[in-house]
């Protein structure tokens, strides 16, 4: 390591830019490839002076914004903007604390497994999955949600390419994170601060905008839409449980919204397809009289549109009762 990782990262990207890329006319000849300092500065709107300090490593405490902008300039990737903010992170001191907390109790441990089958995660106020039920990884694990360690839905729903596919109402579902986000210590936690910093650079506008417009605390309840690449899109009705506040952790249980979410759940966590889940399901709802006879069981098969009903939903929706 040099000691000065993000000043040679800067200048290597730098250099690696056509003008004629950045919109900037060729100048005439140049002797070195790439931007001139002077154009990096101009297209980020901060000094050339400082795109020198940061570059000769006289500089190691860039702010987000600054970081942003100058992923702007440079044309950076989400993957390149990620490591343009951990080179600058690196240069910071601690924060005097050991990181956000993530351990989970045994007794939470316990109510995961006693909600199976239902889809159910455990979220800190990072965002971050810190357990969850299997039929949750089963649904969302396929969808990518899971991927990282530890995995962040934060993350996910901002700089994965895949999000704005897995939830049809994107806007919706990312203008929720940043209000959740919002809802704990905020900036006045130094891990939230730095994950407010590392979205701003690697997620841009998308992210900062929101963090300066979205108020208001997140919806505990409601529906969503999630498209998974078996089962296409599932309506999913979704409660928030907060946990005592030293937890500083909240539980999501998603259930099926309507019939047909409760069959494509059932295909999607259980091994064959005989087998039937007994699920809540919202919405529409036909009820049986169990001791009608068979001809008059039919005819009683009536829809219940104002309550929700325990229904044995099997994995193929032409046998759900």
């Amino acid at each position: 390591m040099s000691g000065n990782e993000l000043g040679l990262y800067l200048r290597a990207r730098r250099e690696a830019i056509d003008p004629a890329e950045a919109g900037l006319p060729d100048g005439g000849r140049r002797n070195k490839p790439g931007l001139r300092r002077s154009e990096v500065a101009t297209l980020a709107g901060i000094s050339a002076e400082r795109v020198a300090r940061l570059e000769q490593g006289r500089d190691h405490h860039p702010s987000a914004p600054v970081l942003a902008a100058l992923g702007d300039a440079l044309r950076l990737t989400p993957a390149e903007r990620a490591r343009l903010y951990q080179l600058a992170k690196a240069g910071l001191a601690g924060h005097g604390k050991a990181g956000p907390a993530r351990e989970v109790r045994p007794a939470v441990l316990a109510l995961l497994q006693t909600l199976e089958p239902a889809l159910a995660v455990l979220l800190n106020h990072l965002g971050e999955a810190l357990a969850h039920t299997t039929s949750y990884a089963a649904v969302a694990g396929a969808a990518g949600l899971l991927d990282g360690t530890p995995p962040s839905l934060l993350r996910f729903v901002f700089t994965d390419e895949r999000a704005r596919t897995v939830y049809p109402d994107w806007d919706k579902v990312a203008d929720e994170q940043v209000a959740a986000l919002k809802q704990g210590p905020f900036h006045a936690d130094p891990d939230v601060a730095a994950l407010v910093d590392e979205l701003t650079v690697t997620a841009g506008d998308t992210f900062a905008r929101r963090y300066d417009t979205v108020s208001g605390p997140a919806c505990a309840n409601g529906v969503t839409r999630f498209y998974h690449p078996e089962a296409r899109e599932i309506r999913l009705a979704y409660e928030t449980l907060e946990l005592p506040a030293d937890d500083g952790q909240r539980l999501v249980v998603y259930l099926p919204a309507d019939l047909a979410a409760a069959a494509a759940l059932a295909r999607l966590t259980t091994p064959g397809p005989t087998s039937v889940h007994r699920y809540a399901v919202f919405g529409q709802v036909l009820t049986t009289e169990p001791s009608a006879p068979d001809q008059q069981r039919k005819d009683r098969r009536t829809p219940d549109r104002n309550r929700p009903g325990l229904r044995l939903v099997s994995g193929d929706p032409k046998n759900t009762p």
